[in-house]
């Protein structure tokens, strides 16, 4: 049992790190001398603030090419400009360079330099939302953590183009054109890191196969998903947070036991066509089943086996279900009594 608390300290860290990083930055600002600090090249595009000497905000000007870029930058901004080109001219100096945001520019494949992020070697944050990408900008720095893809019209995910990517743990692809056929059995392999995928807003009718198995968190939302695998979740045994809703799960795609695993904290149905309640484990703490089409539900049931928690004596027995929603279905209050007797920890219930 010490593994789901370790599993669940693991999580909490992940997501306050993920979420709050761009807040810890300026720790890394400080480590010029005090001569760059005084006086230090800029583009006459940008901003370069005297406070945080490694970053560069060259965003909303109206650029259509990226100036050259300083040696003691770290930070680069070029967000909403109208960007179509990248070459290693504009980087040649620009070796130690940890984050770039290119969100909102007018970027194609076709007009990014082949070379031009492999050869980024201090790599690890990179934005590309909102660009007209056609495919994952490709060979990447194996010193990647974090690629976002969002709002692209990417539909293919060639087999090799994550290989050397082990240090990712964050791939955001959500609103673009992936289908079925777009993930090969091994197009995910090399991310043997990878916590949290998200693909919501795509065209699949099918689960993702061959997900590395450290993901934490999956995002499936608004796809056209009408069945999950019998035993698809032994593959991912720490996922923990999972997105299905605006789907077209129905109970005959939903295995009796495909949701009853000890690592789920987060399990969001909602907008689907289930007629009942499926079996979930009693790890679990926040449960997402509005707008279906259940009609009744069932403490007695639906009350999963107690959890024990032999490392701490003072932790109540039972299942640790803390939020559950009901809204949008045929459900009619008041709430059954045995679901209150089940669910003890329940804090919050819509119905």
């Amino acid at each position: 049992m010490e593994t789901q608390a370790i599993l669940r300290i693991s999580i909490y860290f992940l997501v306050l790190f993920i979420f709050t990083f761009s807040n810890t930055q300026a720790d890394d600002y400080y480590d010029l001398e005090p001569s760059h600090l005084l006086a230090f090249e800029c583009p006459k595009e940008c901003f370069c603030p005297p406070n945080f000497p490694r970053a560069l905000y060259c965003d909303s000007k109206g650029l259509k090419e990226v100036p050259p870029i300083p040696s003691r930058i770290w930070y680069l901004y070029l967000h909403s400009n109208a960007i179509e080109t990248l070459n290693e001219k504009a980087f040649v100096n620009a070796t130690q360079l940890r984050w770039i945001n290119l969100n909102k520019n007018k970027l194609t494949n076709k007009k990014i330099e082949k070379n031009l992020f492999k050869n980024m070697k201090n790599l690890l944050y990179l934005f590309l939302e909102d660009n007209e990408l056609d495919g994952i900008p490709a060979p990447l720095p194996n010193t990647l953590e974090q690629l976002r893809l969002a709002r692209n019209k990417i539909s293919k995910i060639p087999e090799s183009v994550f290989k050397n990517l082990e240090n990712l743990t964050l791939l955001d692809l959500h609103h673009n054109k992936l289908t079925d056929g777009s993930f090969p059995a091994d197009a995910l392999t090399g991310l043997k890191n990878l916590m949290q995928l998200n693909v919501a807003k795509n065209s699949l009718k099918k689960m993702p196969t061959g997900l590395p198995t450290n993901t934490i968190q999956l995002y499936l939302d608004n796809n056209n998903i009408e069945a999950i695998p019998k035993n698809y979740f032994n593959k991912i045994p720490k996922i923990a947070f999972l997105r299905l809703n605006y789907n077209k799960l129905s109970d005959s795609g939903v295995p009796a036991n495909v949701f009853n695993i000890t690592s789920m904290l987060d399990l969001q149905l909602s907008y689907n066509e289930l007629a009942s309640v499926p079996t979930v484990n009693g790890h679990l703490e926040r449960l997402h089943l509005d707008h279906n089409k259940i009609k009744n539900i069932n403490g007695t049931i639906n009350c999963p086996n107690e959890v024990r928690e032999e490392f701490d004596s003072h932790f109540p027995l039972g299942p640790r279900l803390r939020y559950l929603r009901l809204d949008g279905n045929e459900i009619q209050p008041p709430i059954p009594l045995d679901l209150i007797i089940c669910f003890r920890l329940l804090q919050t219930v819509v119905i």
